[in-house]
């Protein structure tokens, strides 16, 4: 596989990530970034070591992890190996879950868990719930899902409970067995309020920036940018989400190379926009 070749940055020391945010202007040659799903990767159970099980798959597929390179990984695994599944049989609806079961036609049991999973249900009709997760941000049925969970019709899914903790954990695994700074993002699917169609979104990120802050960087004709932020993790998780694939393609991590930007710490909470700046509640 050939490789690809990082950015050349200009001053590199302003160029670093300072609260998530790249600060200094770049210069970019030859940029190529690399995605390459990972091979045989099984089927997660609860308390699988993902660190062992990735790397063994980074061999299969023949890969030689590098510093800077990242690897993506769907929320279903992280959520499996931590033992987020639940059987709806032990779940007892509360009269409020009941209530919303009537409106949007949906498992009273479910609807439970949507609630306890949630800080603010915000809108509801036939089929779906849109919500403000307990993590913070705002997506259907509060990301529990069933689609790719093995067991019987009533096992749901729900997201880890910290992502970027999971994301954490699981980037020092990796450096404490191969001694190389890898970035970790895990993604999930989100619908979005203006457009149809799902697309990957990033979760919970470590050694990763969430956003790149070009405000003050020139364009071609010298214009200064004055409000231009990139969301480049959630960039990255729907060109992974792609290769991934959503259905029985059963390729759950993507490792990238040639992620166009330094590795720096960036959270989940730098994607969130704060309420008071929310114009569509």
């Amino acid at each position: 596989m050939p490789e690809s070749k990082l950015p050349e940055f200009q001053n590199n020391p302003q160029c670093a990530t300072r609260n998530s945010r790249v600060l200094g202007q770049p210069v970019i040659r030859n940029m190529s970034l690399t995605l390459t799903t990972l091979k045989n990767i099984p089927l997660i159970r609860q308390g699988d070591p993902l660190a062992d099980i990735v790397l063994n798959s980074l061999r299969e597929t023949q890969i030689e992890p590098q510093d800077n390179d990242i690897l993506v990984l769907a929320q279903k695994i992280v959520s499996k190996s931590e033992g987020r599944m639940v059987a709806l049989r032990d779940i007892e609806a509360s009269p409020n879950a009941n209530q919303i079961a009537l409106q949007v036609e949906k498992d009273p049991r479910l609807i439970e868990l949507i609630i306890k999973e949630s800080n603010e249900i915000l809108r509801m009709r036939k089929g779906v719930i849109v919500v403000e997760h307990r993590i913070g941000f705002i997506c259907a049925n509060a990301g529990i899902d069933h689609s790719n969970v093995m067991g019987e019709e009533d096992y749901v899914l729900l997201l880890p409970k910290n992502p970027d903790a999971s994301a954490a954990q699981l980037r020092n695994s990796l450096k404490q067995k191969t001694g190389k700074d890898i970035g970790v993002m895990i993604i999930d699917s989100h619908g979005r309020a203006w457009r149809n169609g799902t697309v990957g979104v990033c979760i919970g990120l470590s050694g990763i920036p969430a956003l790149v802050d070009q405000r003050g960087w020139k364009d071609l004709f010298e214009y200064t940018l004055k409000a231009t932020i990139i969301g480049v993790a959630d960039e990255l998780a729907a060109a992974a989400s792609l290769m991934m694939g959503q259905a029985a393609e059963g390729t759950p991590v993507v490792h990238v190379r040639g992620f166009p930007y330094p590795l720096g710490e960036g959270s989940l909470q730098d994607l969130i926009r704060p309420r008071e700046q929310d114009m569509f509640r």
